[in-house]
């Protein structure tokens, strides 16, 4: 397995392409005078060959620091029991100090990121201050909560470190020093920061082999993985390192199903008649055994639901039934009609004597 995910990249192309870069940067540098102090992130974009079915976030080690001295490092700590938030933050400092930790400009307890950094402005102003925000491991599901959407919009998200390991200062350079990389269900393109414009190019090309070995092994996809990897600058057009071979093309359509290749219902049905018809002319029992192995595949690839078929009995007992209950009370609608046949008989004889009692009497 480890030798399918190795991606081989020509050093000696990578090596022309980071020269290349730091050209056109040192270039662009020379034109603003005001900027000369100032280093540009050098990344990577990668352009898979599929989407991948789920989201993670690759943790990247480096050999050479991508972060320059200058850079402003936050830590979010947890509130000690019994202590308030300078005496955690003088803690931590001595804490720090104790396991030979430099790197780290600010210590911010979560109470007072809770109070002190509740409005809108001060998340702002602290997404501004610092260029990477670290966080204590025990508090890390409670930070999303409080720091904000911008944090992820611009990618500063805290990245959690074991405050209680014994080798906390190798922890904390490794997660300073190395980079992260966040692979996305929604495209095929990903990006991932691995050096700045004040180093050499052969430091660069180093970090480079090392972040893309480290990718190809970790990502959660099966077959080839690399499609395009391309090198570039915040301001620079992206220059190509390594394009893959059309064998690994071949590969995947092998591999890939009637449904990805987005085959209709139709063609589906038609498939499934030939595999068939082959079955019918295959006379060995391998290639039936095989044939109906692929069938089961196809089936556990693509179900399809089945109507459930309703008895045809009970509608036809249920209407039967209402009708003998209509006939019974039908004797008791007799009586009274026999009865109301009966009722105008005597008012007919009432009329009668009526017409009687008006007849005057003949002497």
């Amino acid at each position: 397995m480890a030798e399918k995910t190795e991606v081989a990249l020509d050093r000696a192309q990578v090596k022309k392409a980071v020269q290349a870069l730091q050209a056109f940067l040192k270039t662009k540098a020379t034109g603003d005078s005001l900027f000369l102090d100032e280093t540009q992130q050098i990344s990577l974009l990668f352009t898979l060959w599929k989407v991948p079915k789920r989201a993670q976030t690759i943790r990247i080690p480096l050999p050479h620091g991508q972060r320059t001295d200058t850079d402003e490092v936050c830590l979010f700590t947890r509130d000690e029991p019994k202590m308030t938030s300078e005496q955690t933050q003088r803690f931590y400092k001595k804490l720090l100090e104790e396991k030979g930790v430099k790197n780290i400009s600010e210590i911010i307890p979560y109470k007072v990121l809770k109070t002190e950094y509740k409005p809108y402005e001060a998340k702002r102003r602290l997404l501004g201050n610092f260029d990477l925000f670290l966080s204590d491991a025990r508090i890390r599901r409670l930070l999303p909560s409080h720091i904000g959407k911008h944090f992820y919009q611009r990618k500063k998200e805290p990245l959690s470190v074991n405050l209680q390991s014994k080798h906390l200062a190798r922890d904390i350079q490794r997660v300073i020093q190395g980079t992260s990389m966040k692979v996305t269900n929604k495209g095929c393109c990903c990006m991932a920061r691995v050096a700045h414009s004040g180093m050499t190019a052969d430091e660069v090309t180093e970090n480079i082999q090392a972040a893309v070995q480290t990718i190809a092994a970790k990502l959660r996809t099966k077959g080839p993985v690399m499609k395009l990897i391309h090198i570039k600058s915040q301001t620079s057009v992206a220059l190509p390192i390594y394009t893959s071979d059309l064998s690994d093309l071949t590969e995947l359509e092998k591999k890939r199903t009637p449904k990805d290749k987005g085959a209709t219902p139709k063609k589906r049905d038609k498939a499934k008649k030939n595999k068939e018809d082959k079955k019918q002319t295959d006379t060995p029992a391998e290639g039936k055994e095989e044939a109906a192995k692929e069938d089961e595949e196809e089936e556990e690839e693509i179900p399809q639901l089945v109507p459930i078929e309703t008895p045809s009995k009970k509608p036809k007992l249920e209407p039967s039934k209402k009708k003998q209950l209509e006939k019974a009370p039908k004797p008791a609608a007799g009586k009274k009609g026999k009865q109301a046949q009966n009722k105008p008989t005597k008012k007919t004889g009432k009329t009668d004597s009526k017409v009687k009692r008006k007849v005057p009497k003949v002497k």
